[in-house]
């Protein structure tokens, strides 16, 4: 008879401890989200200053307190940027420059990925150490030596040194797509090569599609990179025909008769982060699984 109450007794108790853990549970998730929220808003509040002042007017700018919401919107910043700094042309070099190197360094990364991940040579690890190695070479080391030898080419003054470069790939690229390429299982590389694929056509027909998002991920990382190059252009641009829309900004920022026109620099600044926001929403499910799933083995 003494049993049944003591039953009772703990399913009472284990009800209650489960009651507490999902408690707990909650709390927790809930203060994780909040958190999360917090942040992502303290983020966003720059973006939405930069949207709102670019439609304000110069006087509508730093009042106190900050009207968040332009009284009276104009787009007359944004027709005015055009006037002051052929911001079209600075535009279509940015363009330019940043898909090229994109393609560039997708067609070159992914055929060198793809003969350290799976064709075998002699010193292939001691080759790619030594990439890897390359890493570690902090840029402006390497930034008079270049500029010396594409002084030498006869490039400086043409697009040419912010493009050629790409095409044959980079450490960063070959490395991720490589680790990438080694989680494709060998089955399917000998059931192509059973068929009569031979080494291009197994990594034309079976590697790219399968590689859809660290491809993606790593055409993200070389377009948003070659999109805020500042230096770059600058350096070996010379001329303001040649410049980008990262550096034509700056003449945004020094202004005309010693004032700076804020609502016009923010204009130049949705404008050029705009881009950069449509890729990457357009290839984010790509662009996460690549971040994912690159690394699971090798």
């Amino acid at each position: 008879m003494s049993s049944s109450p003591d039953l009772a007794a703990s399913y009472r108790a284990n009800l209650a401890a489960r009651r507490r853990a999902r408690v707990w549970r909650l709390t927790t998730r809930a203060l994780i989200y909040a958190l999360i929220t917090l942040a992502a808003f303290t983020m966003v509040i720059p973006f939405f200053w930069m949207v709102s002042a670019s439609l304000k007017d110069m006087k509508e700018i730093f009042v106190v307190p900050p009207a968040w919401i332009p009284p009276a919107p104009t787009l007359d910043a944004y027709y005015k940027l055009f006037e002051v700094v052929p911001f079209g042309l600075y535009g279509w070099n940015s363009v330019k420059i940043a898909v090229l190197n994109t393609a560039g360094m997708l067609i070159a990364c992914s055929l060198g990925a793809y003969g350290f991940a799976r064709l075998p040579f002699p010193g292939k690890d001691a080759l790619f150490a030594v990439l890897l190695a390359t890493m570690m070479v902090p840029g402006p080391i390497t930034l008079i030596p270049t500029f010396i030898l594409f002084t030498q080419f006869g490039w400086v003054g043409t697009h040419l040194p912010l493009i050629v470069p790409a095409f044959f790939g980079g450490a960063f690229g070959t490395s991720l797509l490589r680790q990438y390429f080694l989680t494709i299982p060998q089955d399917l590389v000998d059931a192509a090569r059973v068929d009569g694929a031979g080494p291009l056509r197994i990594f034309v027909s079976l590697f790219v599609p399968l590689s859809k998002p660290a491809l993606a991920t790593l055409a993200v990382l070389v377009f948003v990179g070659n999109w805020n190059n500042f230096l770059g252009p600058l350096i070996y641009g010379r001329r303001p025909d040649l410049f980008t829309l990262t550096v034509g900004l700056t003449f945004l920022m020094r202004g005309s008769q010693q004032m700076t026109y804020w609502n016009q620099v923010m204009a130049g600044a949705v404008i050029s982060i705009t881009p950069m926001i449509i890729i990457f929403l357009s290839a984010q499910k790509y662009f996460v699984r690549g971040i994912v799933t690159t690394g699971l083995k090798g």
